[in-house]
């Protein structure tokens, strides 16, 4: 057998969504798991464990990345080339947007990325990899808590800068965002309650119990804590809306949100995600759909040239247009944030003010769409690219280790 490869997330995401069958790859690392090391090794259990994770196979897929991280907690991407800079990630075992995914940044580059998997279960090594700049990649959910407490901890005396503060990681929550963002005139970021499910059980059941127990007016939008791209998302308009969201749902807790009816002039709705590294924002896509709860790939943006025109519009001129109009939006928010990276999905509403959907660091900017269908999509990142390529550099001469308290 040839040696062992480490793939990676971007590699094997990247095939999967062009649509590779990628079932002989999964059938090979298979027989790998039971060959010595140097025909197998930690990394076929991490690839296997990500192939899993795309076929949908989540809790297998747990069981085999813990079988590799056991092994060895350090993973190299080598650079594509000669590299000139080494970044380590701090990870967390977990799905594929556990962490934010930096696989997809460093592509095609010079850096040589190096990530680290931690854990209550997996603490440091006793060898830290050699390292220029390390960067906090553990994502906020409720599972991370704790880890991006400590975090925030060990990492004041980091031997080398470190990006993305742990504790602003962690006030990335659905009603953290909200409460952070709130009192920005120009920016609507719709409080998010967090709700028991006993209580959507009463709701259901008792005609005024939804306003008297500050529910507040419907329509409101409910998901479970800690699910993302539009899983279990709902819009309740009424008492019956309550009874078939349970009948549907399993989880213990929620976050329900007044709705924004986000529409543009023309009745479409239009979600944007923005990158912003080190406050500037970059365009990352833009998704219109005539439903409102917009996802890329629900929008129907690879069946309609309109679409694709006005979204190529959006990227090319993204600097004189959305960001200019933006600007001071974007600007507080990346203040109230305080993060080096991180992601927005959000809209515009017809007054000129921009709706917060999401802050998340662990959101996937990608170059993952086919260039003849997108071929505007390319220059785009390369912005993104070539910002996040010069943070890190800027990064490498500042003072090692975190501020021992988060900037107010």
């Amino acid at each position: 057998m040839n040696p062992v490869t480490y793939h990676g997330l971007a590699q094997l995401m990247t095939r999967t969504y062009h649509g590779e069958d990628l079932t002989e790859l999964g059938q090979e690392l298979i027989k790998r798991t039971s060959l010595p090391p140097h025909e197998g090794g930690p990394e076929v259990f991490l690839d296997l464990a990500i192939l899993l994770h795309l076929r949908g196979f989540h809790e297998m897929a747990r069981e085999v990345q813990m079988q590799a991280l056991r092994q060895r907690q350090t993973y190299v991407l080598p650079a594509a080339r000669a590299p000139a800079l080494r970044l380590l990630a701090l990870m967390v075992p977990g799905e594929l947007n556990a962490n934010t995914p930096l696989e997809f940044l460093v592509e095609d580059s010079d850096i040589e990325l190096h990530q680290l998997f931690i854990s209550p279960e997996l603490l440091f090594p006793s060898q830290i990899p050699e390292h220029d700049v390390a960067m906090v990649a553990v994502g906020e959910s409720e599972q991370t808590l704790p880890l991006l407490q400590a975090l925030g901890l060990a990492l004041v005396h980091w031997p080398r800068p470190v990006l993305n503060h742990p504790a602003r990681i962690a006030g990335l929550t659905r009603d953290g965002v909200a409460l952070t963002l709130a009192g920005i005139p120009e920016v609507v970021a719709p409080m998010a309650q967090r709700v028991e499910r006993s209580t959507l059980e009463t709701w259901a059941r008792e005609e005024h119990a939804f306003a008297r127990e500050g529910g507040g007016v419907y329509p409101v939008i409910v998901r479970p804590v800690d699910s993302h791209a539009g899983t279990g998302l709902m819009k309740i308009d009424g008492m019956e809306g309550w009874r078939d969201y349970l009948a549907q749902n399993e989880e213990g807790v929620f976050f329900v949100s007044p709705f924004v009816d986000y529409r543009s002039s023309d009745g479409l709705f239009r979600k944007y995600r923005i990158a912003l590294v080190r406050g500037v924002p970059f365009a990352s896509h833009l998704a219109i759909s005539d439903h409102w709860m917009v996802h890329y790939l629900n929008g129907g943006m690879e069946d309609s040239a309109q679409k694709r025109e006005e979204e190529a519009h959006f990227m090319e001129h993204f600097e004189s247009d959305f960001a200019r109009r933006q600007a001071n939006s974007l600007a507080q928010v990346q203040r109230a944030l305080g993060l080096d990276y991180v992601v927005l999905d959000c809209a515009e509403l017809q007054d000129g003010r921009l709706l917060i959907f999401e802050a998340d660091s662990s959101a996937v900017v990608h170059g993952m769409d086919p260039v003849e269908l997108f071929p505007y999509k390319r220059p785009a990142l390369q912005k993104v690219l070539q910002a996040f390529r010069q943070m890190l550099e800027d990064a490498r001469h500042a003072a090692p280790g975190l501020p021992s308290a988060v900037p107010v």
